[in-house]
């Protein structure tokens, strides 16, 4: 009998097992790659990806209803697990949006041998480099992508801030990697990898302060018992203080929000298009996923020595996001600016605390899908081997290819918050709550935030349908079955969850409560 049996250590394997399974594929992906033949692996690691994938999220599925924590000692809860509500249905999400992500990073019909460089050791812009661009891309992007995924997974189930710590760093290490493997203007890829890495490491770091100093202030790292001593503890609130402003420096920077944004526009202009895709979506709900345990099981007994400075935060990251997407030409950094304006949309839910648990992780899934849709229609607009980024090549697109115009104007109308479209249902419920809350003036700025947001949006409408193409306008490439399944499946969700989102907010207010361990 082991240590752990003979103290009476119980764990959950059901509740771990969306995260054992999607580890044990990327260990796999990475056998196959030693294993299998370079022309099979494309298929071998898809399969497997997003094998694993569904296999996850049917355990996620069954794991429903669960209110406890995956380890326990002779009935008595640890707290660095907690499978409850809001954990499983974010992590459900988490496990379908990387399904879709994935199909997009085995894309490679719309451009020579895809998006990915083939080896990434070779010097940028040598002639083995430019010698390989004729080659198939990388398929280590898979196991890279399934470990990212593990640690979101991990993230936002963690009841403890030195697992979530873990989580952080699980998945942030791979997108690093991820970032700086694009095949075309690789130098600007490599910029992006290490303006990300660079930010990152300070980001952690922060983190680790943070812990530290809430583990001065309360003697635990669980986040239920920081809780606790938020209430109760005679010790100085200094330390809680500062612990809370050096964690939130690094969750925050995962959000991408204000003023921990400036790593967004670069890194999403510069990764290949799927990761960005994949970072839009899956980051997005893991890093909300996190703010939202950490503020409403760690810090609720504090939240009036937070409430305001988020508030502030808040308020910067929507006119901020809003305000320079107007500026850009750019169509990623205009997706980027977006998602930065978004970000702050979802503070109004970590603010408003439980009220708003619900109606947040219904914006979370319902953006996660428009957003990779519509990375996915910016990969398929070419210029040659490289993707038409800059607006001017987009005029008249509705001319030359109105299937692929009028997919786009949908998602820019989903974004732009329209109704009839999951944008508009997204920000009506978590506008509703944080007015049933008393958050008057966020509410204010978020629809001053959404009007100014809305002119980038439908600017790009114009331009697809009332502008005259160029002679040499771009072409749209014809995606593969399982790119075009990634576009059909992300304009399909923003429809049906703008005209009939009943069934998925049922889901979202039966899972919104914490387990406070």
């Amino acid at each position: 009998m082991n240590e752990a049996q003979q103290a009476g250590l119980q764990i959950d394997w059901a509740g771990l097992a969306p995260m054992i399974i999607v580890f044990a594929a990327a260990f796999g992906g990475l056998l196959v790659e030693a294993a299998v033949p370079r022309a099979r692996r494309l298929v071998v690691q898809t399969a497997l990806a997003v094998a694993a994938l569904l296999a996850a999220l049917v355990a996620v599925i069954l794991n429903r209803g669960k209110a406890s924590a995956a380890f326990s000692i002779e009935g008595t809860d640890l707290g660095s697990v907690v499978l409850d509500g809001p954990g499983l249905f974010l992590q459900g999400t988490i496990a379908v949006l990387s399904v879709i992500a994935v199909l997009l990073l085995a894309e490679r019909r719309t451009t020579r041998g895809g998006d990915f460089v083939a080896e990434a050791a070779v010097v940028a812009d040598s002639a083995a480099d430019r010698s390989q661009q004729r080659e198939d891309g990388a398929t280590e992007i898979f196991p890279l992508t399934l470990f990212a995924v593990v640690g979101m997974m991990m993230f936002v189930v963690a009841g403890d801030l030195l697992t979530m710590f873990v989580a952080l760093e699980m998945f942030s290490l791979p997108l690093y990697l991820l970032c700086g493997l694009a095949k075309r203007r690789r130098l600007i890829s490599q910029e992006a990898a290490l303006k990300y890495f660079l930010l990152g490491a300070f980001a952690s770091a922060f983190y680790v302060y943070g812990m530290a100093m809430l583990y001065g202030f309360a003697g635990t790292v669980d986040l239920a018992g920081i809780n606790q001593a938020g209430v109760s503890s005679g010790q100085p609130r200094l330390l809680l203080y500062i612990g809370v402003a050096m964690l939130a420096v690094a969750m925050l920077f995962k959000a991408a929000a204000v003023p921990f944004h400036m790593w967004t526009p670069d890194v999403y202009t510069g990764a290949p298009t799927p990761v960005t895709a994949l970072m839009a979506a899956c980051v997005k709900v893991a890093a909300f996923g996190g703010l939202l345990r950490v503020f409403n099981v760690g810090l609720e007994s504090s939240a009036w020595d937070w409430h305001m400075i988020l508030t502030i935060i808040a308020i910067a990251t929507m006119l901020g996001g809003a305000i320079f997407a107007v500026t850009q030409r750019n169509i990623k950094r205009l997706l980027a600016y977006s998602s930065i304006a978004n970000a702050g949309y979802l503070l109004i839910g970590i603010i408003t605390l439980g009220d708003a648990v619900g109606s947040t992780m219904f914006y979370l899934a319902a953006y996660g899908f428009t957003a990779i849709a519509a990375f996915a229609v910016v990969s398929l607009v070419r210029d040659g081997d490289e993707e038409a980024t800059h607006l001017s090549r987009w005029a008249g697109l509705g001319k030359k290819s109105p299937g692929t115009a009028a997919v786009f104007t949908v998602l820019m109308l989903a974004l732009a918050g329209l109704p009839f479209t999951s944008g508009f249902t997204a920000k009506f419920g978590l506008f509703a709550d944080a007015l049933g809350a008393g958050e008057v003036g966020l509410v204010i700025v978020g629809v001053v935030s959404s009007a100014i947001l809305a002119f980038p949006y439908l600017r790009v409408v114009v331009l697809l349908w009332l502008n005259e193409p160029a002679p040499d306008a771009p072409t749209v490439n014809l995606p593969s079955p399982m790119a075009g399944s990634v576009v059909a499946v992300g304009v399909a969700a923003t429809l049906v969850l703008g005209v009939a989102p009943g069934f998925l907010l049922d889901i979202v207010d039966q899972a919104s409560t914490f387990l406070n361990t």
